[in-house]
């Protein structure tokens, strides 16, 4: 193989506003070490992009245009949620992944993602070695449920916790506004199955008075509990607003929002805890309420995003890129936590092998003794995470985004079906 060898880059699972800014990290940092790698190859929509080979050339975008992404949310080259299973289950897919490479001269992967595709990335890592073919596959970290392990945090969370305390906080002037003779109390639904990071964003209010009651998924749902604990606030403060996370659960395991169905990963499919315990407090306690779900909205809300979020972002995606030229292999590049006030951090490194598959939750000292609530330890790690706004250039009254040529790469290879 040639020594100069080209790299591939996929954003997976669910977009953040700042997983582009680990695109313009990743790519920027490319461009000034050309004398190692040559192109850059984006899998369109994902890993699905490599098994397919529809790949992206980002060399035929300019400078500028790259450098725009940091201020882009979403996902610029698409993403997907697939999940490889292990060389043993489906061997085809890997041999396909390493003929794709192959062909296109690809040495240094970077796979942008949450847990699932730390579990993928290293996966690949272990096929360069079982199939006798060199690949440094470097994970860069992404996910709002800020759930993956030995990191202090994660690109993405920080901007979806701004967003949801922002949201919470005006939503609760509202109706505090409207109590006396209307909404009494709100409910707002967010991201996170099994780590109650967000929802843990919306307690941040309760230093301004706002009297909030948080569901975590860490915490069994004690509907007794609950209920005492909503109409205690709204006899005292005369209204009362709950963050309720989509993955708060029963004590036998059962989601409150739980659909019965199942998505790509195998997970269970989420949806409506914010309608579920509004009318479980409707029909008990008798008040009147308004519910939303932030949904897709936290998550693309580049308008608000952190600033520390958006510059952790791209520091990691170009960390990723100089661990590669250093010649490691199946690591994620981290952010390691040096004071809370101010706050302060550096880059570290993680062996793969002990990220993949393994969920970080809320530790039980960051949440109130009843459960409903975060502690002065929590607000302090949470609080350094959202400083600072970011906001990108407006024209007519909207913010400019850009939207990149995505020129495809000529195929070498037989069609591949999945």
């Amino acid at each position: 193989m040639a020594k100069k060898k080209n790299a591939f880059y996929a954003q997976s699972g669910g977009v953040t506003a700042v997983i582009n800014a680990s695109a313009c990290g990743v790519i920027e940092a490319a461009r000034k070490h050309s004398d190692v790698i040559g192109k850059v190859y984006a899998g369109r929509n994902g890993i699905i992009g490599a098994l397919t080979e529809d790949l992206i050339d980002t060399s035929k975008e300019s400078d500028e245009a790259i450098a725009a992404l940091r201020y882009t949310p979403s996902g610029a080259f698409g993403s997907c949620r697939y999940k490889l299973k292990s060389l043993e289950a489906n061997r085809r897919e890997y041999e396909r992944l390493i003929e794709v490479f192959k062909a296109h001269n690809i040495g240094y992967f970077f796979y942008n993602g949450g847990g699932d595709s730390a579990d993928t990335c290293y996966k690949v890592s272990q096929l360069s070695e079982a199939m006798g073919y060199p690949i440094q596959a470097i994970h860069v970290p992404k996910t709002v449920d800020n759930d993956l392990p030995i990191t202090d945090c994660c690109p993405g969370f920080g901007s979806v916790a701004k967003y949801i305390a922002v949201s919470t906080l005006e939503a609760s002037y509202d109706v505090r506004s409207m109590a006396r003779t209307s909404t009494k109390v709100f409910v707002i639904e967010v991201m996170g199955r099994h780590a109650g990071w967000i929802a843990a964003a919306g307690g941040l209010v309760a230093e301004q008075g706002i009297p909030v009651v948080i569901l975590f998924p860490e915490i069994e749902f004690d509907q007794k509990a609950f209920l005492a604990k909503v109409d205690e606030n709204v006899n005292k403060h005369g209204y009362c607003t709950v963050v309720v996370s989509e993955g708060c659960h029963y004590p036998d395991g059962k989601f409150l929002a739980e659909q019965g169905t199942r998505d790509a990963f195998g997970h269970a499919q989420l949806g409506g805890a914010a309608p579920v315990v509004a009318n479980m407090i409707k029909d008990a306690l008798g008040h009147k309420f308004h519910w939303a779900v932030a949904d897709y909205l936290q998550r693309a809300a580049r308008h608000i995003a952190s600033k520390t979020d958006v510059k952790q972002a791209y520091e990691l995606g170009r960390k990723a890129v100089e661990l590669a030229v250093k010649g490691h292999n199946s690591v994620m590049p981290t952010i390691v936590r040096l004071s809370d006030t101010p706050y302060k951090y550096k880059l570290g490194m993680a062996d793969l092998k002990d990220v993949a598959n393994v969920e970080k939750f809320m530790p039980r000292d960051f949440i109130s003794k009843d459960g409903f609530g975060i502690t002065r330890k929590c607000r302090d790690y949470l609080t350094g995470l959202i400083q600072g706004e970011d906001y990108p250039k407006y024209a007519d009254g909207l913010p400019v985004y850009v939207t990149l040529k995505n020129t495809p790469v000529a195929k070498k290879l037989p069609e591949f079906k999945l």
